[in-house]
């Protein structure tokens, strides 16, 4: 199968790459001849079998993944079988998690998305037990790979015994943001009783992922494929393609229904088997090219989203068709950015990002932010529920001087809920930096970086480094991202314990500390006739009801620029306007959900207030 991107319209299959597991080839080898035979027999991805050992080193791997790049050729490669997550006695754990960490590493050189490997067994215990072990496990290595951009690719359990179902897999990902799942459909057959017989049984696992697990940790999902032989306990052996039970085709018809692009890396022991799997995946594929999959696409096709939103008419309006809750949508033609994008790229962005976004917005009020007629138009601010949003949205009370009362504001609980934040026009997505029922308790503090007129990001990206440096030797974790406009913000998660007010002192504290090592660059000034030339580091951010933008935020400027997190290592390797809406998802896929560690807000200020002789708050 050609290496093409996933369709944007909605319409069309996914596409399907075919790949094969097998050997390094010889040092010496003519790469560029070697993969030129690949793809003349249809193959375009190679997974290398690093299952007893490593071949290569580093050098080599990079060589063959810089050819590979350049051919257009997918790249994985598979840990060894003996580096599994579960060892308990401590000499063989450190050389398990040695061995995953150099696979990831060489999995880098090669420019591989992912390396596979298998968890482990129970070995008599309780399954709870070794998930609170491989936790402690991955907790481990997070601190070596999690930044490599390279995914550890957990492969779904082939035998009674060994640890790994999609639902275990699926937790570990949701917590550990660089876990992929890597699914074998010949252990899932094997486990099954050859249950994986017809499309339908395969659509139930893939509508299983798609529940499980964000769209763009599927896009495209990895997956091996072979024939198998098995028993009662699970599998025993492959067999040659043909001889057993489990058939490429119905998978095919599925992925193509279910709207799932994929990975199949053929693991058979015979090339007539690679080459016969092969054969009968692009027939099938071929079969379902000009067939329509989701119905009339929400998007205008300008971007190729990992969860692409299909709908159909409803008098004058629509509803998509995936939709759980009830949500009707308008005007998704209207164009909302001048390069183009529509309403539907909005809220087709909105839903592909839904998964990854909502942790960082659940029980947290929402300031509306609206442009009914695009960022071209006139805008304004809508903090009170309206009341027409559906009956399904649950509003949280907020304490209002002004309102001399409580007031209702909308939060977001669920897909469905950005669906329709994004129809209203809020290009924008603005949380408190508090969760209901702690309101007035924030879970992190915000440093928000803004050049004021004649400043540079230079200038920005030099105040942000020091501040990272600052809060590491005050021992805190922090965060940063692009604000999608003209600043950076660094998040510190914090446990909410604290009040906006010792919260909102401590920054101005520490930016008091910025100021006076670079006060050239950086300034607290509040009178904006002050700060021409600097950076204001913005602390009354921090104050109850104020919000900024969200992480994966889309900002109302032309291409839809999106306020999205980077590593320390990259701050000023990116700006503002680099990472759109439409190239998100590689960052996503690459590292996963860089925020994820905001959401552990574990953190205390007192030994930093400390250090900073910061007294008690006044009463």
């Amino acid at each position: 199968m050609p290496n093409r991107p996933a369709t944007a319209s909605g319409y069309g299959p996914p596409p399907i790459l075919f790949g094969v597991s097998g050997p390094a080839p010889p040092d010496d080898s003519d790469d560029l001849g070697f993969l030129d035979d690949l793809s003349a027999q249809g193959i375009s991805s190679y997974e290398f079998s690093f299952v007893k050992g490593f071949p290569w080193k580093e050098a080599r791997c990079a060589r063959f993944g810089a050819q590979a790049a350049q051919q257009g050729f997918r790249v994985s490669a598979h840990a060894p079988y003996f580096a599994v997550l579960t060892a308990e006695e401590p000499d063989k754990a450190r050389m398990c998690l040695s061995a995953l960490e150099h696979t990831m590493k060489l999995g880098k050189d090669l420019r591989a998305p992912l390396i596979v490997a298998h968890a482990g067994h129970l070995k008599g215990r309780e399954p709870g037990q070794v998930m609170d072990l491989i936790r402690g496990r991955l907790d481990a290595l997070a601190p070596k790979v999690a930044d490599l951009g390279v995914g550890l690719g957990l492969e779904t359990a082939g035998r009674q015994g060994a640890f790994g179902t999609l639902g275990d897999i699926a937790l570990l990902a949701s917590e550990f943001s660089f876990v992929r799942p890597v699914i074998d459909w010949a252990h899932l057959h094997a486990l099954s009783g050859g249950g994986l017989v017809g499309k339908e049984r395969f659509r139930t696992v893939l509508s299983f992922l798609k529940d499980s697990f964000p769209a763009w940790m599927l896009s495209p999902l990895h997956t091996h494929f072979t024939d198998n032989r098995f028993g009662p306990a699970g599998e025993i052996s492959h067999v040659p393609y043909g001889q057993g039970t489990l058939r490429i085709g119905p998978l095919v018809e599925a992925a193509f229904e279910s709207g799932i692009s994929m990975v199949v890396i053929s693991e058979a022991r015979e090339w007539e088997s690679h080459l016969a799997i092969g054969a009968e995946l692009r027939e099938a594929a071929g079969g379902l090219e000009a067939t329509p999959r989701l119905g009339r696409r929400a998007a205008s096709g300008l971007v190729s989203f990992p969860d692409p939103v299909g709908v159909e008419p409803v008098d004058d309006r629509f509803r998509p068709i995936k939709a759980n809750r009830a949500v009707t949508l308008s005007n998704l033609a209207k164009p909302f950015f001048p390069n183009g994008y529509t309403k539907g790229d909005l809220i087709s962005y909105y839903a592909s990002i839904a998964p990854t976004l909502l942790p960082h917005l659940r029980d947290r009020p929402l300031s509306m932010s609206r442009y009914p007629n695009g960022i071209g138009g006139p805008s304004f601010y809508e903090k009170r529920a309206p009341g027409h949003q559906p009956e399904w949205m649950r509003t949280l009370p907020v304490d209002s001087r002004s309102a001399g009362g409580e007031i209702p504001f909308l939060c977001a609980d669920h897909p469905e809920s950005v669906l329709w934040f994004a129809n209203m026009g809020c290009v924008e997505v603005h949380p408190f930096h508090s969760r209901h029922p702690q309101l007035h308790h924030p879970d992190w503090a915000v440093f928000d970086f803004d050049p004021a007129q004649g400043a540079s990001w230079s200038q920005v990206v030099a105040g942000v480094r020091l501040l990272g440096v600052a809060l590491e030797r005050l021992g805190l974790r922090s965060f940063p991202k692009l604000s999608g406009s003209r600043g950076m913000h660094v998040y510190l998660p914090l446990r909410p314990v604290y009040t906006h007010a010792r919260v909102r002192r401590f920054v101005k504290s520490v930016a008091d500390v910025l100021v006076a090592a670079n006060p050239d660059d950086l300034t607290l000034a509040w009178d904006k006739r002050h700060r021409t030339g600097k950076v204001f580091i913005d602390h009354n951010r921090n104050a109850f009801g104020q919000t900024i933008s969200s992480v994966y935020s889309v900002r109302p400027l032309r291409g839809a620029p999106v306020s999205a997190p980077l590593l320390w290592d990259e701050v000023g390797q990116f700006a503002n306007g680099d990472i759109n809406i439409a190239n998100l998802w590689e960052r996503l896929s690459s590292y996963g959900d860089l925020f994820l560690g905001v959401l552990n807000g574990d953190q205390t200020l007192e030994a930093a207030e400390q250090a900073l002789q910061l007294g008690p708050m006044p009463e």
